[in-house]
């Protein structure tokens, strides 16, 4: 893929292209932990307002020394850019009308029906996979989510099917920058969730539509919508899920929604646990995560650990495994089970999370790094940064 990158620009640079007053973001951290490279949002319905911009005006973000910060506009209207500030402490930038220099693309990911429809994304970070319709109609049961290793801050997903599709080279084998090494099979996968009624897990199939809202530089988002599922009395309950992956970020943010669901119903998320590492799970209801060492598939080829986890910005009813049966783990491909977090689910609301995977071969060399990478998450997304737009 081509790269783009981004230009330093001084403020009096930015200044030049426009004569109004800028504005003026005041970003303030109330936790006592460091915060890096964290995503915020300013509605770019009232910068256009402030700055009396025309329809086709741009802007650009600058910091406290006059420097240009990336910034993306999103599909719904926000203008995003990267903030590194310490604890308990405030940073100020500024938002002035100007053209912003190019950026490299650091979030990116597009359907593939040249692979039965995959939906595959990434970051700098990591990158994943979700399944599509093509794949369900060859009677295929992957419900959950995959996890691509990566190794490298370039975009590889794309090089990876080619190779995959058109050079005979698998990319179940890593060739220098990762790889697909992740057993998904028919469970919830990396990170998924389902409704549980009744303790009972309803599978999502592949989705059924996908559109993909944002493709980078800083931000990837898509929206799936899966088929009707019947849920207790209710016939035909459709999902819906907003998946957005941000640049320098493991975890996606998720926003679930189910149409046509009548009564409020307990919704979990879950990791597959497999037989490699059957005790590698950890979880934190009071501190909103749940995780997993797994092992890998052909941990002999020297495959390393993904670390998978999902953290929970509202406060969850519950953490635990839950076994299957010796009847149960043969249906599900030999996996163990899930460790799974539970919450309710109100009709008409939505369901947030995130979830998301490191690897022992890109950053994350033990358990106790990735636990805490999610425990401080978990602290971020209960406490957003404070934005002030003046």
């Amino acid at each position: 893929m081509k790269k783009i990158f981004l230009a330093v620009a001084m403020a009096s640079v930015a200044f030049s292209c426009s004569q109004k007053e800028p504005i003026t973001v005041t970003v303030t951290n109330s936790l006592h932990i460091d915060r890096e490279g964290e995503m915020v949002e300013v509605s770019m319905a009232e910068v256009s307002t402030r700055l009396q911009l025309p329809d086709t005006a741009q802007v650009v973000v600058l910091d406290e020394n006059g420097m240009e910060v990336p910034s993306q506009i999103t599909y719904d209207g926000m203008l995003i850019f990267p903030v590194s500030i310490k604890g308990n402490a405030s940073v100020v930038y500024t938002i002035a009308e100007g053209i912003p220099q190019p950026v490299e693309v650091s979030a990116c990911g597009r359907q593939y029906p040249e692979r039965l429809d995959d939906m595959a994304w990434e970051n700098d970070r990591t990158a994943y996979r979700t399944y599509g319709p093509a794949l369900q109609e060859r009677g295929d049961r992957a419900f959950g989510y995959d996890i691509w290793t990566k190794s490298v801050s370039d975009m590889v997903v794309e090089d990876r099917y080619d190779g995959e599709l058109n050079r005979h080279v698998s990319y179940h084998v890593d060739h220098g920058n990762g790889m697909d090494c992740y057993a998904v099979g028919p469970t919830l996968g990396g990170g998924t969730a389902a409704l549980f009624p009744d303790s009972t897990i309803v599978y999502p199939y592949c989705y059924k539509e996908c559109d993909i809202l944002d493709n980078g530089p800083l931000r990837f988002t898509a929206r799936l919508v899966y088929h009707p599922q019947v849920v207790k009395s209710d016939s035909a309950v459709v999902e819906t899920r907003i998946i957005s992956l941000d640049k320098g970020a493991q975890l996606n943010k998720t926003v679930v929604s189910f149409e046509n669901l009548q009564e409020t119903t307990p919704v979990v998320a879950g990791i597959v646990l497999h037989k490699q590492n059957p005790d590698g799970y950890g979880f934190d209801a009071n501190a909103g995560y749940i995780a997993y060492a797994d092992s890998t598939e052909n941990a002999s080829n020297n495959n390393g650990v993904i670390y998978v986890g999902a953290v929970f910005p509202a406060h969850l009813k519950g953490a635990f495994t839950r076994l299957f049966s010796e009847e149960e783990r043969k249906e599900r491909g030999g996996a163990l089970g899930h460790v799974l977090a539970l919450s309710e689910y109100e009709p008409g609301s939505e369901y947030v999370y995130y979830w998301g995977s490191g690897w022992s071969k890109y950053g994350f060399e033990t358990d106790t790094d990735w636990i805490g990478y999610l425990e401080k998450y978990a602290q971020q997304v209960r406490n957003p940064l404070l934005v002030s737009v003046k």
